[in-house]
């Protein structure tokens, strides 16, 4: 895990070293361990070294290996290097290190683009062959590593953040209508290639790049998961089915061990990460580091979920570590957080990932987490209500977007609104594409896709690496995924919800985790703001810069300060804090 940042140049020059050095410190906690340039012609690149395998010098980067003519930076982990190389030495292949950076460049060397599809992990790359001037990019199945870009015609560059390009400097820093759109309606997704900021992308999940010598590029989707299934498959029970999953997440969390340093879990007490600690428990591990964390209590809801992690943490009898933060350390810590954001993102966990990752990084640099698994296997209140819908496009965007199109325009200055609704244009059209029949199956395709990848997935790459911590996410194996596509939609929605998950954690952990109420990360100071939370969102958006910018109408904003807590979204969030985040954000830019 790493963070990487380059630049290559189409118009003979070549890349400045000042710019490169700043771009790679903009990347400093991402990689705590080491930092390295490479420049040649018209490349630079830059990378910031967290070392988690092959902690020798050997696997520093950026990596070159003169016998291929190739030159990379990498970010990520790929989980079964150890068979790539056996594979590729036995095609004759040469080895000076022992990580899988070098694995992955050889794989190149020998496959080329056949090579992706065999990388099981996660990861963001690019690649530079000296004979033919090419410049590759790669980005995972998930995006679960990040990958930005600014272009021209004379220049790409790229970073594992966006701050990182703005280092680059001479960005265009506008806002994206299109995106804002996506980030009012869409609970702060917006997907790829749109970032906030109109002078910045992102390289879409799956996705191979090919740049030529001259700047011409052709791009192309290596990987796509489908909901189509056999007839064998629609009348499998849900028994056959939990017999295959757990198989699957054994082999998913087995894998995300290979590291040369310890490995913990980050335990909220839900069925997905005391799932993950009962199969580790299960393949022998002992001793292992479990992590909770919790917030005061706020408008009658509680701010933690300490019962829960608890009782899995006594059953397997870990080395659990429960943390409590005060609300004034987490309004200390809220700037921090914010700033470690490479997009605004609104969801109240981004404060608690943070500080949870600040003190597991003093402990440990690699932990297993449970992200994906709603997405995958039908955790949220929005997918029963498909079952039955009419008009599915419809259905989902009532239950999940903020506020329709119609509401927008009385909230947006007239500057900002986007000519059409691109946010319902955006969910009618991933829905109308081939590969998945059912509602229900039309949505998980496009949360564990789209929303996931920009929104939770984001979310703990960005909180985790502020503190030079790797977050591993065994529910976004590729081939769990692929299994969970096979599953009629009845399965995922059965008892409340991720059913078939549910019934398959039955057998490793106990019920009354699986049993209680879904919960989620809570923070409630945050969902219903008011004494020094409120002065802090009005200050920011009571600013001399707010004002200039004026994004959001006076009187929208009005609103939401006389009330906060009479304008809460869909799923629970606060309109105040999403609008104060976003431009809280843009400030921290500044700085």
């Amino acid at each position: 895990m790493c963070g990487i940042c380059g630049e290559v140049r189409f118009d003979g020059s070549s890349p400045q070293v000042e710019m490169i050095e700043s771009m790679t410190d903009r990347l400093s906690s991402r990689g705590p361990d080491a930092s390295g340039t490479y420049f040649r012609n018209n490349i630079g690149f830059g990378h910031r070294r967290l070392k988690i395998i092959d902690l020798s010098e050997a696997s520093a980067q950026p990596f070159v290996d003169q016998a291929t003519g190739l030159a990379m930076v990498f970010n990520g982990c790929i989980y079964n290097y150890p068979e790539l190389r056996k594979e590729l030495e036995g095609k004759g292949h040469k080895f000076r290190s022992s990580g899988d950076t070098e694995v992955i460049l050889k794989a190149w060397a020998e496959w080329g683009e056949d090579a992706i599809p065999r990388l099981q992990g996660m990861f963001a790359f690019v690649i530079h062959e000296e004979k033919s001037g090419r410049t590759i990019l790669v980005r995972d199945r998930f995006g679960i590593k990040p990958l930005y870009l600014n272009e021209s015609a004379r220049h790409i560059r790229f970073a594992s953040s966006l701050q990182a390009i703005l280092a680059g400097g001479d960005v265009d820093r506008s806002i994206d209508r299109v995106a804002l759109h996506h980030y009012m309606t869409w609970h702060a997704v917006v997907p790829a290639p749109r970032t906030i900021l109109a002078g910045v992308r992102k390289l879409p999940a799956a996705t191979i790049r090919i740049i030529e010598a001259d700047g011409s590029s052709s791009e192309r989707q290596y990987w796509v998961p489908s909901f189509e299934r056999s007839s064998e498959d629609e009348e499998r029970s849900e028994e056959e089915w939990c017999d295959l999953l757990l198989d699957s997440l054994r082999t998913s969390v087995k894998r995300r061990m290979v590291c040369d340093v310890p490995v913990g879990v980050l335990l909220s007490g839900g069925v997905d990460s005391s799932l993950i600690v009962g199969l580790l428990a299960e393949q022998g591990q002992s001793g292992l580091a479990t992590y909770s964390i919790g917030f005061e209590d706020a408008n009658n809801e509680k701010g933690n979920e300490f019962e829960y992690s608890d009782l899995i943490a006594k059953h397997y009898g870990t080395n659990h570590h429960k943390i409590h933060i005060p609300s004034v350390e987490m309004m200390e810590n809220l700037p921090g957080a914010i700033k470690a954001m490479s997009e605004p993102m609104v969801s109240y966990d981004n404060i608690g990932f943070y500080l949870l990752s600040r003190e597991v990084s003093k402990t440990i640099k690699v932990v297993q987490s449970g992200q994906g698994a709603d997405e995958v296997f039908g955790g949220y209140h929005w997918y029963p209500p498909l079952q039955k819908t009419a008009n599915a496009v419809e259905t989902y965007a009532a239950s999940f977007f903020d506020r329709d199109h119609a509401r927008l325009a009385q909230h947006l200055s007239a500057d900002y609104l986007a000519d059409q609704d691109a946010s319902l244009a955006f969910v009618a059209e991933h829905f109308a594409r081939s590969g998945a029949s059912d509602p229900v199956d039309k949505a998980l395709r496009l949360d564990t896709n789209v929303m996931l990848v920009d929104d939770p997935v984001k979310r703990v790459d960005n909180m985790t690496m502020a503190w030079g911590l790797e977050a591993r996410v065994p529910f976004l194996d590729h081939e769990v995924v692929e299994l969970a596509g096979r599953m009629p939609s009845r399965h995922k929605l059965a008892h409340d919800g991720k059913g078939v998950l549910k019934e398959t954690a039955r057998r490793v952990i106990p019920a009354a985790v699986i049993d209680r109420p879904k919960g989620y990360f809570p923070v409630p100071a945050l969902k219903y703001i008011e004494g020094p939370y409120l002065e802090m969102v009005k200050d920011a958006l009571g600013s001399q810069a707010a004002k200039e910018r004026g994004i959001f109408k006076a009187s929208y904003l009005e609103d939401l300060f006389s009330a906060p807590s009479d304008h809460i979204t869909p799923l629970r969030g606060s309109e105040l804090w999403q609008v104060a985040l976003l431009e809280m954000w843009l400030q921290a830019l500044e700085d």
